[in-house]
């Protein structure tokens, strides 16, 4: 597919950095496993978050039998395995393999598709988005050119509620009101909209003609902002590739609308939890599995969306309290939903601290203080803040001297590191918050 369109329209825009990445993507997937301190690394592409039931008691399985014992979320409502014993990759891809989680060896790091968790449950989206995750899921396993893509590289599925808008996905499809649906590149200020029916096709028509630009510029790039092109230009490119294979669609303003994910709680015909610091122990992960019907819906912002249709109001009350007894958060007002951790120590041999232990200890100022911003805290081990959440936030950074350095990271280029406070103890946090907001 990539031979049937022409570059030669495509020229470096004034208005897009150019990003060359002169080594490979060392992103880890299942085949290919990441050296940390902990031990080896494995990142389970999840498309949608969405696990059934014996796929997440499959994980369950692989972390306690080859690894630390817990399953960790990602940012992207992924999963990883980590502390996995030496030589232990072919037996891990043999259960994943078994249990239909690793489907296209080929495209096992380019599955990254976030989809909106309440989609068909809660009756706010204009559509469910569950069947262009298939589709597309399929579409890209059976795409030999999807395997160029970085295993950054992100899709985003919206059912048109605005939950996916700040991810900053490469390629969005948004559910429109008028039954149709949009798609847009990167962060773009003009979308193609085009039949719902269509979404899926068009999704990796637009990552090809991604792969499309970067080739033809020259460079290697791993997400579209790192196209010497500027995203109405990669619009225009991918709305010839569309026409070509004979999806119509218009071109229109992007819709901009917002949305909070899921706050833990009953939502609809679903229970909606979060796990401090994206870890659950196995105990814990087995408990959903107790809950649930069926499935499964991994979130962006670390958090499990448990569908219950068919349950009574009783019942999802006690299956609330079971899951807040072994430690999972229930409530909308716990502090740990505006607190996020990368690993840290002993982990990362990166890190200078170990900030989940110091992000744990200093939970009660969080709750206390409830500072002015609201903003959330994100606690690093080191300036490369591994894993933090998008948009404005509060950077706990380990400084190189010991302590930490506190600043506001704004939501655009330039604005990090304005407002910053140094922190030398971290039982002060209460102060330094205070200082800062």
């Amino acid at each position: 597919m990539l031979a049937a369109m022409s570059s030669a329209a495509l020229r470096p825009s004034s208005q897009a950095t150019a990003v060359s990445r002169d080594r490979g993507d060392a992103c880890p997937g299942t085949l290919r496993l990441h050296a940390a301190d902990d031990g080896a690394l494995a990142r389970v592409r999840i498309p949608g978050g969405v696990l059934t039931v014996r796929q997440a008691e499959v994980l369950a399985d692989a972390a306690e039998r080859l690894g630390d014992g817990d399953v960790h979320l990602t940012s992207r409502g992924n999963v990883q395995l980590r502390g996995l014993a030496d030589g232990c990759g072919a037996a891990l891809a043999e259960s994943l393999t078994a249990a239909g989680l690793l489907p296209s060896r080929g495209h096992e790091r380019v599955r990254n598709i976030v989809a909106s968790p309440l989609s068909g449950l809660d009756a706010q989206g204009f559509l469910d988005v569950r069947p262009w995750l298939s589709a597309l899921d399929t579409a890209l396993c059976a795409s030999e050119a999807a395997q160029a893509l970085s295993g950054r590289f992100l899709f985003a599925l919206d059912d048109g509620r605005g939950d996916m808008a700040d991810l900053e996905a490469d390629v969005t499809v948004r559910a429109a009101a008028d039954g149709g649906a949009q798609l847009a590149l990167g962060s773009a200020g003009q979308a193609l909209h085009l039949s719902a029916e269509d979404a899926p096709r068009a999704a990796l028509a637009a990552a090809e003609a991604f792969l499309e630009a970067e080739r033809a510029g020259g460079t290697r790039a791993w997400r579209v902002a790192e196209l010497a092109l500027a995203d109405d230009e990669l619009t225009a490119l991918a709305g010839r590739r569309l026409t070509a294979e004979g999806i119509g669609h218009r071109r229109r303003v992007r819709e901009t609308g917002r949305a909070d994910g899921p706050q833990p709680g009953v939502v609809g015909d679903a229970l909606s939890v979060h796990v401090p610091l994206g870890r659950f122990s196995a105990p814990q992960w087995r408990e959903l599995t107790r809950v649930t019907v069926g499935e499964l819906r991994l979130t962006p912002w670390r958090g499990v969306v448990l569908p219950t249709p068919g349950t009574s109001a009783a019942q999802r009350t006690e299956a609330l309290a079971r899951l807040d007894t072994v430690g999972l958060v229930t409530a909308p007002d716990s502090p740990w939903l505006r607190v996020g951790a990368c690993i840290g120590r002993p982990g990362c041999a990166k890190s200078r601290a170990d900030v989940r232990a110091d992000a744990t200890a200093t939970l009660g100022a969080v709750g206390a203080l409830q500072h002015q911003s609201g903003l959330p805290l994100y606690w690093s081990g080191c300036e490369r803040r591994c894993g933090h959440p998008r948009g404005e936030r509060i950077d706990v950074v380990a400084a190189p001297e010991g302590g930490y350095r506190l600043s506001v990271a704004g939501p655009g280029p330039g604005d990090d590191g304005a407002r910053a406070v140094d922190l030398d103890d971290p039982s002060r946090l209460a102060v330094a918050l205070a200082k800062i907001t």
